[in-house]
C-alpha cells in the first residue's frame, strides 16, 4: 500500500468534485493527491514518515485558479508607491515626496492605483511638476491604461514633443505643442515603463515582442526576480494556478529556468500577444510557443488580444453613445472582419484565444468573431474566452452558452464592490444602461462557463477579498441582483479557472490522482459572515504537493 508523504486531516474540505462534494481529510504522495475522504480513511494511509496537519474545522479547498493576473507587472508593482487611499495633490504630493526620499536612486517614482479624480480634476504634467519637479514621477490609473508623467519623466523618455503611436495608444497632446502629461495605453506609457528599467518584463502586454538586444544574464535575474516576487505573492494569499494575462517567448524561458533552478512556485499559462498591426503570420510564434511549452508547470497554448480599451478613458467600444460625450463610441483595435480572420486561423491552429473586450460594442465583436472561427473550422473543445464583459447588449448574453464561450470576470472590478468607486465609471455607462452592466449570474443563467479571478495588479490579488466582493456587492438602481452563491464563487476561482484554461485534466479539484494543489483557510468559510471571509486569511498553500507557504512560518518571500 501506498504511504501519504502529507494527510491534511480534521478539514472541511470542499473538493469541487460534484460526484464528492464534501470530505474530511487529504493524502497527499509526492506530487499528486492520492486520497479523498473520511478522516478514519485516510488515517489509515499513514507511515512513519508522514507529516499529519489538523485542519481544525477549518475550510480546505483546490488551490485557487487565478484566471487573469499580470504577475511581472505586478512583482515590480509591489515596489511602487501606492495611493489608491488618497484625494487631492497637496496628500498625493507629500506621498510623492515621501517616497523620493525613501528611494533616492530609483529612476522613474510610479504610483499606482490612481484614480481617474484623485485630483478633483483632471491630471497634467503641471499638477504633478508642482509636487516634485526634478525628478521623474508619474501616476498609473487603477486599470492600467492610463498614466499621468510630470514633465521631467515626459523629457527622460522622449514623449515631451509627442510621439506617433499605433491605433488606439495616444500621448495627449496639449494646445501649446507639447504632451499634457496623459498617456493613454500601453504602448504610449511604455518609454517611461523602458526609462524605469521595467521595459522587459512589460514587452508582452506592451508590444508582444521579444527583447532586443538579447537581455544579459544579469538582466535575466533581474526579471525573473521579478516574477517570482510576484508569483510569492500570489502564494500567499492561496493562488497556485495562474493565466499570465500578457506574455512572450522571452517570459516562458524565464518561467523554465525558475522551474530549473527549483524555484517555480506556481503553475503558470503565458499567451502569445497578438497586436492589432501584427500581420497573421505572427501567429507561428504562437504556435512555437504552444509546442515548445507545454507541461504541468509551464505552458502557452492560447492567444491573448485586445479588442478595446477601458470605460473610464472613453477608450472602451460601445454600440451607443457616451452620454457624457454625444458622437463618442470609441472603434474596436481590430475591424470587426478581420478580427474573424485571425480568429479563424487561431482556431484552425488549435490554440485557445482571449481576448479583452470591455464595452458592448467590443464583446459583440468577439462573439461575432468566434462564431465566424466555428462556422469556419467546425465546433471543437475550444473554451475561446472573453476577458472582462463589462457591459453586454442584452441579445448576446444567451450566446456565450450557445458558442461555448467562458466569460473570464473579475468581481474586484465591479464599481463599488471592492475598491473601485463608482465614478466616473457609471456615468460613462450611463444610468439607462446600469442593468446591461458588470453582469454575472445573467451570463451564467444563460450558459457561460464563469471563471473569477482580479487582474493583479488591476485589483488586488487577494482571492478572499475578491469571493467577499463577488457575495456583498449591490444591485444597481434598476438592476437585478447579479451575486452567485459562496459555492458558486469558489467554483468560479478553483474549479472554473481551471476548466477555462484546459487544466481540469490536472489541478481545480480535489480528486486523487490529479495534482496536489491545496488552499487550507484561516476558518471555516461556509460559517463566516461574507463581510469577514477576508479576514480569514490562507493559512497554508500547497503546490504540487510542495508547501509554498505557511502563515505560520512566515514562507513568503519576496526573492
Amino acid at each position: 500500500m501506498i504511504t501519504a508523504d502529507l494527510i491534511l486531516t480534521n478539514a472541511r474540505v470542499l473538493t469541487m468534485d460534484p460526484q464528492h462534494p464534501r470530505a474530511e481529510a487529504v493524502a497527499v504522495a509526492g506530487d499528486r493527491i492520492l486520497a479523498v475522504g473520511r478522516a478514519a480513511e485516510i488515517a489509515a494511509l499513514a507511515g512513519p514518515g508522514t507529516r499529519i496537519i489538523d485542519a481544525d474545522g477549518r475550510t480546505l479547498l483546490p488551490g485557487f485558479f487565478e484566471g487573469h493576473v499580470h504577475v511581472g507587472l505586478g512583482g515590480a508593482d509591489l515596489t511602487h508607491l501606492h495611493i489608491g487611499h488618497l484625494h487631492g495633490a497637496e496628500a498625493v504630493g507629500a506621498a510623492f515626496c515621501d517616497f523620493a526620499t525613501a528611494n533616492p536612486d530609483m529612476p522613474l517614482l510610479m504610483a499606482q492605483e490612481a484614480h481617474y479624480g484623485i485630483l478633483g480634476r483632471p491630471a497634467t504634467r503641471h499638477d504633478l511638476d508642482a509636487m516634485i519637479p526634478d525628478r521623474p514621477i508619474a501616476m498609473m490609473s487603477p486599470d492600467l491604461h492610463t498614466v499621468w508623467a510630470n514633465t521631467a519623466a515626459l523629457k527622460a523618455a522622449g514623449l515631451l514633443g509627442g510621439a506617433r503611436m499605433p491605433h488606439g495608444h495616444e500621448v495627449v497632446m496639449g494646445p501649446d505643442g507639447l504632451a499634457t502629461g496623459e498617456l493613454r495605453e500601453f504602448e504610449a506609457f511604455g518609454p517611461l515603463i523602458a526609462y524605469a528599467g521595467e521595459g522587459r518584463i512589460n514587452l508582452g502586454i506592451a508590444t508582444g515582442e521579444e527583447p532586443d538586444p538579447r537581455p544579459t544574464a544579469a538582466e535575466r535575474a533581474t526579471d525573473k526576480a521579478l516574477l517570482q516576487r510576484g508569483m510569492m505573492h500570489c502564494a500567499a494569499h492561496g493562488v497556485t494556478s495562474l493565466v499570465n494575462m500578457d506574455g512572450n517567448y522571452y517570459t516562458l524561458e524565464l518561467l523554465a529556468e525558475l522551474r530549473a533552478e527549483g524555484r517555480l512556485a506556481l503553475r503558470v499559462k503565458v499567451p502569445f500577444h497578438f497586436k492589432p498591426h501584427m500581420e497573421v503570420d505572427a501567429l507561428d510564434r504562437a504556435s512555437a510557443m504552444a509546442a515548445d511549452f507545454d507541461d504541468e508547470w509551464v505552458s502557452s497554448g492560447f492567444v491573448k488580444m485586445f479588442m478595446d480599451g477601458v470605460i473610464d478613458s472613453r477608450t472602451a467600444h460601445l454600440l451607443r453613445d457616451y452620454p457624457d460625450q454625444p458622437g463618442h463610441r470609441s472603434e474596436p483595435l481590430f475591424p470587426p472582419e478581420r478580427f474573424a480572420r485571425i480568429a479563424a486561423e487561431i482556431d484552425r491552429r488549435g490554440l485557445q484565444i482571449a481576448v479583452h473586450a470591455i464595452g458592448d460594442g467590443a464583446v459583440r465583436t468577439v462573439i461575432d468573431g468566434y462564431q465566424a472561427a466555428r462556422a469556419t473550422n467546425g465546433p471543437r473543445d475550444s473554451r475561446h474566452r472573453i476577458e472582462h464583459i463589462e457591459l453586454i447588449d442584452p441579445a448576446d448574453v444567451p450566446r456565450l452558452g450557445t458558442l461555448g464561450i467562458t466569460a473570464s470576470l473579475q468581481p474586484p472590478h465591479v464599481p463599488g464592490a471592492m475598491d473601485f468607486p463608482l465614478e466616473p465609471t457609471m456615468s460613462r455607462i450611463g444610468a439607462e444602461r446600469w442593468a446591461d452592466a458588470y453582469l454575472c449570474r445573467s451570463l451564467a443563467e444563460g450558459g457561460a462557463a464563469i471563471a473569477f479571478s482580479s487582474d493583479w495588479p488591476v485589483a488586488d490579488v487577494s482571492v478572499l477579498r475578491g469571493i467577499a466582493a463577488a457575495l456583498t456587492r449591490k444591485p444597481y438602481d434598476g438592476a437585478r441582483d447579479e451575486r452567485l452563491s459562496l459555492m458558486e464563487v469558489l467554483h468560479a476561482y478553483t474549479a472554473g479557472g481551471a476548466w477555462a484554461a484546459h487544466r481540469d485534466h490536472l489541478t481545480g479539484t480535489l480528486r486523487p490522482g490529479l495534482a496536489a494543489d491545496l488552499v487550507l483557510l484561516g476558518g471555516d468559510i461556509e460559517t463566516t459572515d461574507p463581510d469577514r471571509i477576508p479576514a480569514l486569511g490562507v493559512a497554508l498553500t500547497i503546490c504540487g504537493g510542495r508547501i509554498v507557504h505557511d502563515r505560520d512560518n512566515q514562507s513568503e518571500n519576496a526573492e
